[in-house]
């Protein structure tokens, strides 16, 4: 695994625990398909279905994480938001795409800014 990989992994660790101390549970992790991943999808204390993405960085040096999900990256989390659904037959139900940046700086502690309903 990669450093990358590795910084990817505890961002979405890290996102998890902020989930589940709000009541949510966590159903899935790194859903895949051959148009891509989801990094996680839980389900809200709402009862919601909620679809994660993750974008960790150690630093802004090269914008705010959140700037990387480009118009094509929403349009392949919605569409692969879509997909899951169909193939665990939750079709109808509500759901929502939500991200978070997670920025874990060398050395010291880590930010996440959470944003709900996004997509």
């Amino acid at each position: 695994m990669g450093r990358n990989q590795i910084l990817g992994a505890k961002g979405e660790d890290l996102v998890a625990v902020l989930l589940e101390g709000r009541g949510y549970q966590i159903i899935e992790r790194n859903w895949r398909i051959k148009d891509g991943e989801i990094d996680l999808v839980a389900i809200s204390n709402e009862n919601i279905l909620v679809f994660v993405e993750v974008k960790t960085r150690t630093s802004s040096a090269f914008g705010h994480p959140l700037e990387a999900i480009t118009r094509e990256k929403a349009h392949r989390l919605q569409k692969l938001a879509l997909a899951w659904l169909v193939l665990h037959h939750k079709w109808g139900n509500e759901y929502r795409i939500d991200c978070a940046a997670v920025t874990i700086p060398t050395g010291s502690d880590y930010e996440i800014d959470y944003r709900e309903a996004v997509l």
